[in-house]
C-alpha cells in the first residue's frame, strides 16, 4: 500500500500513544484486519471534523 498524504486531523505519535491502549485489538480466530487501528481512528477524526457524508 502506498503512503497516503497526511491530514490535519491525523493523530500525532504522542496522541496515538495516549489512546492506543483504549482501542481493542482484533479478535483472534477471525478474519485478518484489513486496516490498522490508527488509520480507522484517523478516518473517524476526519469525518467528524469535516462533517462530510460517509459513503
Amino acid at each position: 500500500m502506498a503512503e497516503r498524504r497526511g491530514y490535519p486531523t491525523d493523530l500525532s505519535d504522542a496522541e496515538w500513544e495516549l489512546i492506543a491502549p483504549l482501542i481493542p485489538d482484533p479478535k483472534p480466530g477471525g478474519r485478518p484486519a484489513a486496516h490498522e487501528r490508527r488509520e480507522i481512528v484517523n478516518a473517524l477524526a476526519y469525518w467528524i471534523r469535516a462533517g462530510c457524508a460517509w459513503r
